[in-house]
């Protein structure tokens, strides 16, 4: 590949134009014997990624961010990346970021149409919103959380507003954000999400389980629930209500690093590590139930919001309704120790 091909796809984060690739030298035969080869990949019409760029990219966000600087270069100029690209670009979580299309804003009316996989919104926000530190301009995280709300409904907004309140912004921002979006499409529910916010939530898996939980009607829903056992170790249970806690798990921490998971041990200790912890945890009168992420879609989200229902009745028949007092006191203590702030987060409306 020619060296001043290689400095522009450089310079671009990876991608080149056609235009660009001709002045560099090459001629569309050439262009073409390169696509062949692998050497360039077509992301969109009129514009190739660097072919070993490409498949080194993970399908999560290398891969999504590589397409969204090819649709930028695609673009005019004006446009601010928004919604899903600008969560990329923030690294804000996403429920599906290797299915996004591309989101661009420039100033407007509330209005957006989709087209060869770029949505283009025109929407109203201030230049306090714009983040300029790098070569794709974008939304900030709280305006961004909002907007995801608002495109993809409470499920993918609840995961990025806990993410943005874990990683320090005020909720007074997420509601700044909102506040001027009056007749936007979506804008009730950006408010719930951003009232249900909860930065303690670790994981997005952890922001679906309490939205699961939450939809129970079983209770308000504390978040990381310290619980110190017999042998004198403080663990933290991912959500309670009551006397029961629920653990949501991910696949993640069954797989060893070489498989993309956290697993430090065999699998088999992983899984009998946890089964000794939930028998001391059962000994201190609290009742467990576990959430997997097959819990949270159709039919199977039926299934399971049956069968917490009915665990947490089980623990309501066997220790009564509200926290032990004794659990309360120590989980008090236990959180002015470790740093964690008390606080519940309440079911949304």
């Amino acid at each position: 590949m020619l060296y001043s091909l290689r400095s522009k796809l450089a310079a671009n984060g990876g991608v080149v134009t056609a235009g660009e690739a001709k002045d560099c030298g090459l001629n569309p035969g050439e262009i073409t014997d390169l696509l062949a080869s692998g050497a360039l990949v077509r992301v969109r019409r009129g514009v190739y990624a660097d072919g070993e760029a490409w498949r080194a990219a993970d399908p999560y966000r290398g891969r999504p961010l590589l397409k969204v600087r090819a649709a930028v270069a695609a673009l005019q100029r004006g446009w601010i990346l928004s919604h899903d690209s600008a969560a990329l670009a923030l690294d804000l979580p996403l429920l599906a970021p290797g299915e996004a299309d591309v989101h661009v804003t420039r100033p407007g009316y509330a209005q957006s149409w989709p087209r060869a996989g770029i949505v283009r919104h025109y929407a109203n926000f201030s230049e306090r919103q714009v983040v300029r530190d790098g070569d794709l301009p974008h939304l900030d995280a709280a305006r961004t959380a909002v907007d995801l709300a608002r495109e993809h409904g409470l499920d993918a907004g609840v995961i990025a507003c806990d993410a943005v309140l874990r990683s320090g912004v005020p909720r007074t921002k997420l509601i700044e954000a909102y506040s001027t979006m009056s007749y936007f499409p979506g804008v009730i529910t950006a408010r719930r999400a951003v009232d249900f916010a909860d930065p303690r939530a670790e994981t997005p898996a952890e922001s679906l389980g309490r939205l699961l939980v939450a939809e129970l009607g079983i209770g308000d829903v504390d978040a990381q629930f310290p619980v110190q056992l017999d042998d004198g170790r403080v663990v933290w249970g991912d959500l309670r209500v009551g006397n029961h806690l629920f653990e949501v798990h991910g696949q993640l921490k069954y797989l060893d690093p070489a498989q993309g998971g956290v697993a430090e041990r065999p699998v088999a200790e992983v899984a009998w590590e946890e089964k000794k912890r939930a028998r001391l945890v059962r000994a201190r009168n609290l009742g467990i139930s576990d959430i997997v992420w097959e819990d949270f879609w159709g039919a199977k989200r039926e299934r399971a919001l049956t069968r917490l229902r009915s665990e947490h009745a089980a623990t309501v028949k066997a220790f009564g309704p509200d926290l032990s007092p004794d659990l309360a006191r120590q989980a008090e203590v236990l959180r002015a120790r470790h740093g964690w702030r008390a606080g519940r987060s309440a079911r949304p409306a």
